[in-house]
């Protein structure tokens, strides 16, 4: 067989493989979305902003979105992005983060748990003001801004809902100037440590509770307003004290009312 007969066959052979390989994509894909629906409308149904909405209007609002990997270290969008479309957050774990004006880097949030993101942009008609990176694989269900708004528009219940989660991240920021301003690093360190693992400071953990998520010690700096130096001091402090420890990559909080008395509540 000659040269100018392999080739044919090689490119056909190519061909074949490349469709072989984009059916598998759409097989694994409408699996996915047929699939997981179910539960993936339970996951939103828990959500404060769709707890209270039957449903049908749920299964309608997934209908109208899409579901979508994210390997590790993959961009969901970036600071400045138009923002365009409503995520919610699924399975994995998603680092939301910004850039000061002076260029340092600003940890806002750690995603970890089903829960809507990306929807303040969509509501105000701005560009992102934050970069999402997940930090394992992930999956993510999105809709595009104006699906998700037509959605309200039929669903006061989920409005409302929605409403008291803004006030509630206002009132979040409130307090974080409020501690910037009347406690003192090993403070915020302390109460930070107690809001990552429980979001409401008035119902406190148990001692030995655990960090739900690998956070670094510039991770926990940004989130107090701190240098990274100065909190790697302060947990070396908390440990010699008992406070907490360290099991592997992550914080146990040992003694929960020691925190408290730092963080003064």
């Amino acid at each position: 067989m000659g040269t100018g007969s392999v080739e044919p066959v090689l490119a056909f052979l190519g061909l074949v493989l490349a469709a072989v390989f984009l059916y598998a994509q759409w097989v694994m894909s409408t699996a996915l979305r047929t699939g997981d629906s179910t539960q993936l409308e339970q996951a939103m149904a828990k959500t404060p902003i769709l707890e209270h909405v039957g449903r049908p209007a749920i299964q309608d609002l997934v209908s109208e979105g899409s579901v979508r990997q994210y390997r590790r270290g993959t961009y969901l969008f970036y600071q400045g992005d138009a923002s365009e479309h409503v995520f919610f957050f699924w399975r994995g774990r998603i680092e939301v983060s910004s850039i000061s004006v002076m260029g340092r880097r600003q940890l806002l949030t750690t995603l970890d748990s089903p829960q809507f993101f990306g929807e303040l942009g969509v509501l105000g008609d701005q560009r992102r003001t934050a970069t999402a990176l997940a930090l394992e694989e992930s999956t993510a269900w999105l809709t595009a801004g104006d699906r998700f708004l037509a959605f309200l528009d039929k669903q006061p219940e989920a409005t409302r809902a929605l409403l008291r989660s803004l006030a509630e991240q206002i009132q979040a920021h409130e307090s974080f100037v409020e501690d910037l301003l009347f406690l003192d690093l090993k403070g915020r360190v302390a109460k930070r440590l107690l809001q990552l693992v429980s979001p409401s400071l008035d119902d406190l953990p148990p001692d030995g509770s655990v960090l739900p998520a690998v956070v670094t010690h510039a991770d926990l700096a940004s989130l107090c307003g701190g240098s990274r130096e100065n909190v790697t001091r302060i947990l070396s402090e908390f440990q010699r004290r008992d406070l907490v420890v360290r099991e592997g990559r992550r914080y146990v909080l040992k003694d929960v009312t020691g925190l408290r008395r730092l963080a003064a509540l």
